[in-house]
């Protein structure tokens, strides 16, 4: 099945353009694949803004998010893998989605049994309000 986050984010994306608010991306900068100004990062994660007016080139496929920006004068090409995504919401208002962290379960896929599917999480969901 194709997973069920890219579609979601996406969907947030547009809804906090619709709303002229801006969106803000938190990434695991130190996720294998993520390329990002690592000058910007902290304690392993940066915030990217996805203003439209801020980046060029936008694509948001399956499996990445990728995209042009200049940090300190200097253009980067972004590529971040969507399971390195941790969240998406408005800088205005904090409104968004936060995202598990998806390292842990290709660990559990990896160990003894690839094939089996990573084990199910117990209790109630924990949704937190992203600032």
């Amino acid at each position: 099945m194709i997973p069920l986050k890219p579609y979601i984010f996406r969907a947030i994306y547009q809804w906090i353009l619709d709303n002229e608010l801006t969106p803000f991306m938190l990434v695991d900068a130190e996720f294998p694949g993520a390329v990002v100004p690592q000058a910007l990062v902290e304690e392993g994660r940066i915030v990217l803004n996805l203003r439209p007016q801020a980046i060029h080139g936008l694509d948001i496929s399956n499996e990445l998010v990728e995209f042009n920006a200049r940090f300190s004068g200097k253009a980067m090409q972004l590529s971040i893998p969507m399971a390195a995504i941790l969240a998406i919401y408005a800088k205005e208002n904090g409104q968004g989605m936060m995202f598990e962290s998806e390292s842990s379960e290709e660990e559990a896929v990896t160990d003894d049994n690839p094939g089996s599917p990573p084990p199910r999480p117990t209790g109630k969901p924990k949704l937190r309000v992203v600032k």
